[in-house]
């Protein structure tokens, strides 16, 4: 019995002799043969229109058969002698490097990559246009060689800096990877933290589709091509959003995986074949798959494979096994692969002569299958395998690599191999050299039917808006602004109880029909649920290709669920991975679109930073320019979600990336102020490659109206918020008491707690950003050593407030801490360490002794040290408040 028995069939009699069939061909041919027919007919079913699910799996073979393979679209060999230049420089800079100076490099990646780049270079890749279209390319981050080697031979860098290679500190070397922040007239894209190229890249075509839906650009001439390594994708990014390109059929987005077998220290696979399980991973995620494994010299030998056995062999040979059969010569091979199956042994003796021309088997294919890719709509590429050229095959360590000659011949003659001439450029047995004389014209030359302009290239483009308005001058929404600088007494919350987490690019230009005044809000890209507090769904809409193809549940809700195709909010799902990767292609539109945006990533808790850390360290290297808002912040503000929700630590994380600028406001009027001047940071004239983050907290807090005199306090990061109540003697002790967040509000209530239970004098003072605050304490100690007399801010700030200084915040101790040797008073700091709880705020906060009444005995404590309270108030005041439970 089987499942398909459940099935209505129309035709009992007519399917039993299609099995019987089947049943005769497997008793005659054996099961190969049964498997062939299956697998001919459902590729028929396919071309008939048949609803059947695609085969995960396809033969050990070229996907496009030989005879279908269309003529090379130029002069092949001129190719070829590219490829063998750019090969040869690759190797020599690398080589060079390392003997010199031991620095490390990869040779082995862009090797047996060489002829799809070059492929691509000449016949695929659109160079940008004059409005900053064209494609978007992601080099492997090892290949970057390659890349280098490409632009000395269209003259984009000259062969002095190409002996920099690795060598950053003079200002003018190479960095060893693809860093757009290093050399940003080049790269558009990093991506040696494996895994992230994969996943931007899909984000990246998405969101250009995003663009052209919107009516802000028409993209649909640019692509997004990804370079990637077999061994990249074993990072769970590599593969995390494959189902979000086939959901929304991005059919202008290509994955050239580069199968050369080796991680940077050993096989991939070793026992198993890594092509036929990426195969199946992305058929099974919806994409089309195109293979190519074998060079042409195999196609008379595969086609006089009639049982298939050969293919069977080809087929269970192990990935390491391979990488040997490159290293060994004929009579291995003869004995290991051919010697295990005596049939396909067969074909191979009818060819002897021709098989004696190349010792081993080629394990390559020149790329044409672009060519045949393109001409299937919609299609997308994976696995395919390239040339195995010296260096291509070594498992060298990291730190290690060799331009590896043999013995028997020089450095000139291995060139000439490779198909380099030898009078092309000097070199020495000990010191090969790039070669430079001869350039073919081909590299200089406007590319066959391409626009102009070399690629990778990164051209950021300044705003394009109509009206009178200066350039590069987005404003913030005017009655948003005024509405958060007056505050609301009748009780507007908090501005973290409006934000969830999400992101939403604001458009701008005319065709998103907002002129110069970019709407700024909230996008959501995690939980649906949490979409509709606040959030204007019905008026921005969530970003859907399909549009709305259903009636939402909620429709007769003011606040209801809308999709559309021109949506502006990108509702990304649970994925915090995915959302940092559609922000990041947001937030460098500037410059791989020449399309400025405003983009708002708004994230949960600790699940912004703490997970993808590595992505905003990506997204400082692109360069990006946006808004990151991380809601629910603190350790204490959500306490209901427990350890693993209470966010205590995420501005330590953020503190480490240079690009990113820090700021904890606890008020509305703060984050209007912020955000103003984030706009003119980003996006004025003389635009700031950085990036806002702002934690907001989800408690409802009456909004106060701002003092006036505080903006570049509220900026530089400190402002003294509230003095001390009158009323109380002169000579009462006095302290000063910081705090930045929701923590602002402990102090507060400590401040009275202080002046009402026991006559102290305390001074508030709101620290919307500790981290600012240490960076430019640092720049003025770098300043004093040079000779300039400069004062910290801080410093500056709290010059003669009388008293020691007690810091608070809902984030640990370190935090704070960031600025205590620049203060000159005696510093206390309290803090939220250890791991969150369950249970209510006020209990979360006496747990970690943050609560006003804790703050208050940790000021009496303060001032006992100095003897100006007496120990006794300290031990009667931890009675009073019930703190010694």
């Amino acid at each position: 019995m089987s499942q398909l028995d459940q099935l209505p069939d129309q035709d009992p009699a007519e399917t039993a002799e299609w099995l019987e069939s089947l049943d005769s061909a497997a008793r005659t041919g054996g099961p190969h043969r049964a498997a062939h027919l299956l697998r001919r007919m459902a590729d028929r079913a396919g071309h008939l229109g048949a609803d059947l699910p695609p085969l995960l799996e396809t033969p050990y073979v070229n996907t496009v058969p030989t005879a279908e393979e269309p003529a090379y679209p130029g002069d092949e060999e001129l190719d070829r002698r590219i490829t063998a230049w750019n090969r040869w420089n690759a190797a020599a800079m690398v080589t060079r490097g390392n003997r010199r100076a031991g620095l490390g490099g990869h040779i082995a990646t862009f090797a047996s990559a060489a002829w799809l780049y070059e492929t691509g270079f000449q016949h695929f890749f659109r160079g940008k246009e004059a409005d900053g279209s064209g494609d978007q390319l992601y080099v492997q981050g090892h290949a970057s060689p390659g890349v280098y080697a490409r632009a000395f031979l269209e003259g984009r860098i000259d062969e002095a800096r190409l002996d920099r290679f690795r060598q950053e500190a003079g200002g003018d070397g190479l960095p060893s990877y693809p860093h757009p922040r290093r050399l940003p007239w080049l790269w558009e894209f990093p991506t040696v933290s494996m895994g992230l190229g994969p996943l931007s890249a899909i984000y990246q075509a998405r969101f250009n589709r995003y663009l052209e839906h919107r009516g802000i650009k028409d993209t649909s001439r640019s692509r997004v091509w990804a370079f990637l390594g077999d061994g990249e994708m074993d990072e769970p990014e590599s593969t995390a959003a494959l189902a979000l390109a086939a959901r929304e059929r991005l059919d202008n987005l290509t994955f050239v995986v580069n199968c050369n077998l080796q991680r940077l220290d050993g096989p991939v696979r070793p026992n198993f074949k890594i092509v036929q399980e990426l195969e199946a991973q992305f058929r099974a995620a919806g994409w089309h798959v195109v293979k190519s494994l074998w060079g042409s010299a195999w196609d008379p030998v595969l086609a006089r494979d009639t049982d298939g056995a050969l293919v069977r062999r080809l087929r269970e040979v192990p990935d390491a096994q391979f990488q040997t059969y490159a290293t060994r010569d004929a009579g291995y091979v003869r004995d290991h692969f051919f010697g295990a199956d005596p049939r396909p042994a067969r074909p191979r003796r009818r060819s002897r002569r021709r098989r004696a021309a190349g010792a081993v088997p080629h394990l390559a294919r020149r790329p044409r299958a672009p060519q045949g890719a393109r001409r299937l709509p919609g299609r997308r590429r994976a696995p395919g395998r390239a040339d195995r050229r010296p260096g291509a095959d070594r498992q060298g360590a990291h730190p290690g690599p060799r331009l590896r000659v043999p013995q028997r011949q020089p450095p000139d003659e291995e060139a000439h191999r490779q198909g380099v001439p030898r009078d092309a450029g000097p070199a020495g047995a000990a010191d090969p050299r790039p070669r430079a004389r001869r350039r073919p014209r081909a590299v200089r030359a406007p590319r066959r039917g391409l626009p102009r302009g070399p690629l990778p290239a990164r051209a950021p483009r300044g705003p394009r808006r109509p009206g009178p308005r200066p350039q590069g001058r987005p404003q913030a929404p005017p009655a948003a602004v005024r509405e958060a600088l007056r505050g609301a007494p009748q009780g507007l919350r908090h501005p973290g109880d409006r934000h969830h987490h999400g992101v939403r690019p604001a458009g701008q230009g005319p065709a998103a029909g907002q002129g110069d005044r970019p709407a700024l809000g909230p996008r959501r890209p995690r939980r649906g649920p949490h979409l509709r507090h606040g959030v204007p769904l019905p008026t921005a809409g969530l970003y859907s290709p399909a549009g709305q193809t259903y009636d939402p549940v909620d429709r007769d809700q003011l606040l209801y669920y809308k999709e559309a195709k021109d949506g502006q909010i990108l509702n990304e799902g649970i994925t915090e991975a995915g959302s940092l990767a559609s922000f990041t292609a947001a937030a460098t539109s500037y410059a791989t679109h020449g399309e400025p945006m405003i983009p708002f990533y708004i994230f949960y808790s600790m699940f912004g930073w703490q997970r993808t850390a590595d992505q905003f360290w990506a997204l400082a290297d692109q360069l990006g320019r946006g808004f990151v808002i991380g809601a629910t912040a603190g350790r204490t503000t959500m306490t209901g979600e427990g350890l693993q929700h209470a966010d205590g630590h995420s501005h330590l994380i953020a503190s480490t990336n240079p690009a990113a600028i820090g700021y904890d406001p606890a008020f509305a009027y703060e984050v209007a102020v912020i955000v103003r001047e984030g706009l003119r940071r980003m996006y004025g004239p003389e635009a700031e490659d950085v990036f806002y983050y702002l934690t907001v907290y989800n408690e409802p807090k009456v909004q106060p109206a701002m003092p006036p005199g505080v903006e570049e306090g509220i900026l530089k990061g400190l402002y003294r918020y509230r003095e001390a109540a009158a009323g109380l003697p002169s000579d009462a002790p006095r302290l000063q008491l910081l705090s930045s967040g929701t923590a602002v509000h402990w102090a507060l209530d400590a401040q009275r707690l202080l002046a009402d239970d026991w006559g102290v004098a305390a001074d508030v003072w709101s620290a919307p950003s500790w981290t600012e605050l240490r960076r430019d304490a640092l720049a003025c100690d770098a300043a004093r050593l040079r000779g300039e007399d400069r004062v910290p801010y801080v410093t500056r700030a709290l010059h003669g407030a009388p008293g020691p200084v007690v810091a608070v915040s809902d984030w640990m101790r370190a935090v704070p801490d960031q600025i205590a040797p620049w203060v000159e008073q005696d510093w206390t700091s309290l803090g939220t360490d250890g791991f969150g709880l369950s249970d209510t705020r006020e209990a979360a906060r006496r747990h970690f002794g943050v609560d006003p009444r804790s703050v208050t005995v940790a000021a009496l404590a303060a001032l006992a040290r100095r003897g100006e309270v007496k120990p006794e108030t300290v031990r009667e005041a931890t009675a009073r408040y019930a703190l010694d439970l």
